[in-house]
């Protein structure tokens, strides 16, 4: 399994999962810079990620849908704010209505992804910045510490299948 740590912390309303990956930063960049690859992890293995839109840019959008096991769908939304080839991503991430269009009245997320290489092996921070308590425990409620974890431990097979 990729995950090596993962943290609460409701003081600074952050949850941060930490991954290690055995492969460059270019190669876990094309994870994320590539929609069909992101499709591959993107979500718990059974709410499998179908990207829709993809501008990977600062200020480029993403539109996406996780299908449940039952066929029940689940939509978000990105806005990148920057982008540092190999190094951050930071965007800002929410949940969407079926046609895609953001749910202003669900949490909307800051997320940071940063990618430090060590050796043969790169870690990949994910932090999730949240605008209240309230919206931090909503979210874990939801079960984003189980997906995450289990979106991110797809990884090593796409990495061994596409080195």
């Amino acid at each position: 399994m990729t995950v090596i740590h993962s943290a609460t912390d409701p003081e600074a309303l952050t949850f941060t999962i930490t991954s290690e990956l055995r492969a460059t930063p270019a190669r876990i960049w094309q994870l994320w810079s590539d929609p069909r690859q992101l499709e591959r992890w993107w979500g718990p293995p059974d709410w499998p990620a179908t990207f829709v839109d993809h501008d990977f840019v600062p200020g480029g959008e993403a539109r996406y849908y996780m299908t449940g096991p039952d066929g029940e769908k689940a939509h978000g939304w990105w806005t990148f704010v920057t982008i540092d080839p190999t190094r951050t991503i930071v965007f800002d991430d929410g949940f969407a209505d079926d046609s895609g269009a953001p749910d202003r009245d669900q949490p909307t997320m800051r997320g940071r992804m940063e990618l430090h290489p060590d050796g043969d092996v790169t870690r990949m921070v994910i932090t999730t910045r949240f605008a209240s308590p309230d919206q931090l425990a909503q979210v874990m409620a939801m079960g984003m510490v189980e997906g995450m974890t289990g979106a991110l431990g797809q990884i090593d097979a796409i990495l061994a299948a596409q080195p």
